[in-house]
């Protein structure tokens, strides 16, 4: 069973749901260190010889079309992390379908060509937006990889189901992917991407994967540019999110190299190719 390696491509001042967070009206304002970080990024794929799926925000696709263009010639997959960074739960249905739509047809338009994949904000849909997967059918995607099936900070859905599955509605059907957690003492933990991966040292990370793929499903795992990036600015923020946001940004880099390095990488889409028939209706 392969690992599925993703990036959410954003910049270091869209970190979530603090006051600190700066409105999207100074985000052209701020000094962006997403290009630097994303080629950073790209060059240790290159050196692995792997291929990851790249959910870049609309207002960075919009703003640094090569970087999509780039990752597209490497053979990266592109997808769809919204447009303007925003939860899913503070919005309506229709706020969110526009947002959907907006940060779809911004990429395609830089790629040429349909894409096929979704990633929430914060992983931010929860039991309150019932109406999330209907709207991302109707914005014309056909996999999402937004639930995180353990509380945290910003939703969540406990309880969920854990591996790949399909959802069904009245406008067509979608296959999830939720965020990888593994049961310790009957208790839902993830290890696999942003504050986790930093926190947990490399040994237990791989091992807690070799243990998700023996059961049978893939292991997710996510990062962010800024993440390989230890001299990025800072927002203010309380003690307990900045541990969260900045703790170990130092050893990402590191642990990168040697997860693509030793573990099998493909992305969502050559996923989607060659494993239809594992994924429950």
């Amino acid at each position: 069973m392969k690992c599925i390696f993703t990036v959410d491509v954003e910049d270091w001042f869209h970190i979530l749901d603090i006051p600190s967070t700066p409105p999207m009206s100074a985000w052209d304002s701020l000094p962006s260190r997403v290009e630097k970080n994303f080629f950073k990024l790209l060059e240790i794929f290159s050196e692995h010889d792997v291929h990851v799926t790249c959910f870049f925000l609309g207002w960075v696709a919009e703003k640094f079309p090569h970087l999509v263009k780039e990752a597209e010639s490497r053979g990266h997959e592109v997808a769809s992390h919204g447009y303007a960074h925003r939860l899913v739960y503070e919005q309506t249905r229709e706020e969110f379908l526009r947002d959907a739509r907006r940060s779809k047809d911004t990429i395609e338009e830089i790629v040429g060509h349909s894409i096929l994949g979704y990633r929430s904000s914060g992983f931010s849909v929860t039991e309150e937006t019932p109406w999330f997967f209907d709207a991302l059918i109707e914005a014309g995607f056909q996999y999402d990889s937004s639930v995180f099936p353990a509380p945290r900070q910003h939703g969540g859905l406990n309880g969920a189901r854990l591996a790949p599955y399909l959802v069904r509605t009245s406008k067509g059907v979608l296959t999830e992917f939720p965020i990888t957690v593994a049961k310790v003492a009957g208790r839902p933990v993830c290890f696999f991407g942003g504050g986790y991966l930093r926190i947990f040292p490399y040994s237990l990370i791989k091992h807690m994967a070799r243990r998700i793929r023996r059961e049978g499903r893939p292991v997710i795992f996510y990062v962010h540019p800024r993440e390989v990036d230890p001299h990025h600015p800072r927002l203010p923020m309380g003690l307990v999110r900045s541990f969260k946001s900045y703790v170990n940004v130092a050893t990402t880099e590191r642990k990168i190299h040697r997860l693509v390095s030793e573990l099998p990488i493909t992305t969502f889409r050559e996923f989607l190719t060659t494993n239809q028939n594992m994924i429950a209706g």
